[in-house]
């Protein structure tokens, strides 16, 4: 991996979202050696702290896509290539955290059973179902998020170019007020000199 101290010109920030991103791959990495030797409740524990460990990685991965679109072109292809595999790292983790929590006789220990007329089953099933579509959910809501970062970074542009296009129409305004009192006094002076030819003749 590579260091987050070397970085180039405009990418400060994105290599310290990335330094932080490391740390929370580590531990996540750490959670998910640990949950193969735990059942029951422990495992269910120690699932719910890689779930968050992954939330904070999928922010961390939120900011860092919205930081590298404000990086020079010159220096992005670099930032692109890290950026993607810290994303091919996490979803590998997510994957790995699935199969963990979808092994249900390792989730619920000795109280696990098919047998259909087991009602702790349908209600672990409903708790199971309940939870995939929470993921779904928290999929959703960092799409939501993700797509609010761009458009307040497309809003920010915009306005810096009104801003500039104000600027614009403002000077062009002042510099037609300054011309419109040259042609005022202009007109004034050719009457005058009408008056004097006038006089004369």
């Amino acid at each position: 991996m590579s260091n987050p101290l070397d970085t180039d010109a405009g990418s400060e920030l994105f290599s310290s979202y990335e330094a932080e991103l490391k740390l929370v791959q580590a531990d996540l990495s750490q959670k998910l050696d640990q949950i193969p030797d735990l059942t029951g409740e422990p495992r269910k524990a120690a699932i719910s702290q890689a779930e968050r460990a992954v939330e904070e990685a999928n922010e961390l991965l939120d900011s860092m896509r919205l930081e590298k679109s404000n990086i020079p072109s010159a220096t992005r292809t670099k930032v692109n290539q890290r950026f993607r595999n810290h994303e091919s790292d996490v979803d590998a983790a997510k994957r790995k955290l699935r199969s963990f929590a979808d092994d249900r006789s390792a989730l619920f220990a000795s109280r696990y059973s098919d047998n259909p007329n087991d009602v702790q089953l349908e209600q672990r099933q409903q708790l199971l179902s309940g939870t995939d579509r929470l993921d779904r959910s928290s999929q959703r809501l960092r799409a939501s998020q993700a797509l609010a970062y761009e458009t307040e970074a497309i809003g920010a542009s915009t306005l810096s170019d009104l801003a500039q296009q104000r600027e614009v129409i403002q000077h062009t305004n002042d510099v037609l007020l300054e011309s419109e009192g040259y042609v005022d006094r202009s007109v004034k002076t050719l009457r005058g000199m009408a008056r004097w030819l006038q006089i004369g003749l």
